[in-house]
């Protein structure tokens, strides 16, 4: 039997992560489930929201489910310490952002597809003037180490990374500025991470039949990073005569987002750009409510939502949130070992439900979030979780 890491993590995630465990159970997966310890508890008592225990058990079990993180600048953080921990040098990190890095989780993918009979879904006039809902189906690919994400930044560089950036021409601009009034952080871009998504991203769109794959990047500014991708993906796409290669300036792509969303179909990006799209997407199916993802290493992955943990809304009882983003990060999972037919099964409950329309979460009723949701008629995260169950039993 399959061994599953669970990694709760803070705030809601400790609530959508056991509810998508139900419904992996409902659905006929059968696995062990072992926690792993991460997130701002362990930072606060320990001092590391990744201990190495839980680094551990992912190395040894290869696949993870991972709910949510609480991060914060590190001059908070430190406030948070533990007093025994205080004043010890100890720096906060993303235990999310780690885990890409040990393990090399360089391909990130999200989903952005429309869910028929969700009342959040994008719409937009006609030439007629009537409104019309184009589908949406469109994959993100971010690059998940590297990029602007990489981490390699400094407040007060010191004099040896003064002395060679003061080699670049157009440091001469900021000549004047001292060190201890700048901040310095770095886009790192390179052949073999930048190889290894292009190549995915085709091969991801060879076999789902996406005609396009984009580029979306800044290469008339960004020239050296933005232009190496770039001329990767030129090379990569003639291995693919049957995909066309698009390229899009990130800012001009966000302008495009609600002109022809539906023409896109897999979209790659670096990390920074690849964040940005891949929400810009979301909030055209439903928001962060639905958007999922996994973060695929040579032998590792992790599968997580894209929210974050919505600390205020943890403690409510029952629970107002939208499972429906854990769900499918489930899903991919599932996708990701061959579990395919559970995983249809699945999506098929998840689809039905939205387009009946009888259980809907705030989110999808558009009012704001609070113990009163319930009033205004919108589900519990609990009552979510049944009725997907629900159509599960349906088919079977």
């Amino acid at each position: 039997m399959r061994t599953i890491v669970t990694l709760p993590g803070d705030g809601i995630g400790k609530i959508v992560l056991p509810q998508a465990i139900k419904l992996l159970d409902a659905a006929g997966f059968e696995a062990n489930y072992i926690n792993g310890d991460i997130g701002w508890d362990f930072w606060c008592k320990e001092g590391n929201a990744l201990p190495q225990r839980t680094i551990d058990l992912i190395a040894e079990h290869k696949i993870a489910l991972f709910g949510a993180i609480t991060s914060k600048p590190n001059d908070e953080a430190k406030k948070e310490l533990s007093p025994s921990l205080q004043d010890k040098g100890f720096v906060y990190f993303s235990p999310i952002v780690g885990l890409r890095q040990l393990f090399n989780l360089d391909i990130c993918i999200r989903p952005c597809i429309s869910f028929k009979g969700n009342p959040l879904n994008f719409i937009r006039k006609n030439s007629s003037g009537g409104f019309e809902e184009p589908l949406i189906n469109t994959i993100i690919f971010r690059q998940n180490t590297e990029g602007l994400y990489a981490g390699v930044e400094w407040t007060n560089p010191p004099k040896q990374v003064r002395d060679a950036l003061e080699k670049h021409p157009k440091m001469k601009f900021f000549k004047d500025v001292p060190s201890d009034e700048m901040a310095v952080s770095t886009r790192i871009v390179t052949k073999p991470a930048s190889k290894r998504i292009i190549k995915a991203a085709f091969e991801y769109a060879k076999k789902f039949g996406y005609k396009n794959v984009t580029i979306c990047e800044k290469p008339n500014v960004l020239r050296e990073t933005s232009g190496m991708m770039l001329m990767i993906a030129k090379q990569i796409s003639n291995e693919y005569p049957g995909i066309s290669l698009w390229d899009t300036n990130i800012d001009a792509q966000m302008m495009w987002l609600t002109k022809n969303p539906e023409d896109y179909g897999v979209i790659v990006a670096e990390n920074m750009f690849g964040d940005i799209i891949s929400d810009g997407f979301a909030g055209l199916v439903g928001g962060l409510g639905f958007a999922c993802s996994a973060n695929i290493g040579e032998t590792i992955a992790v599968f997580e939502p894209t929210h974050g943990s919505a600390p205020k809304y943890e403690k409510l009882n029952p629970s107002i949130v939208n499972p429906i983003a854990m769900f499918m990060s489930a899903v991919m999972m599932l996708e990701h070992i061959g579990e395919n037919e559970i995983a249809v099964k699945i999506k098929s409950a998840i689809s039905k439900v939205i387009e009946e329309g009888k259980v809907q979460s705030y989110d999808m009723m558009k009012i704001r979030g609070g113990a009163d949701v319930f009033s205004k008629g919108a589900a519990n995260t609990q009552q979510i979780t049944d009725a997907v169950i629900e159509k599960l039993r349906c088919e079977t």
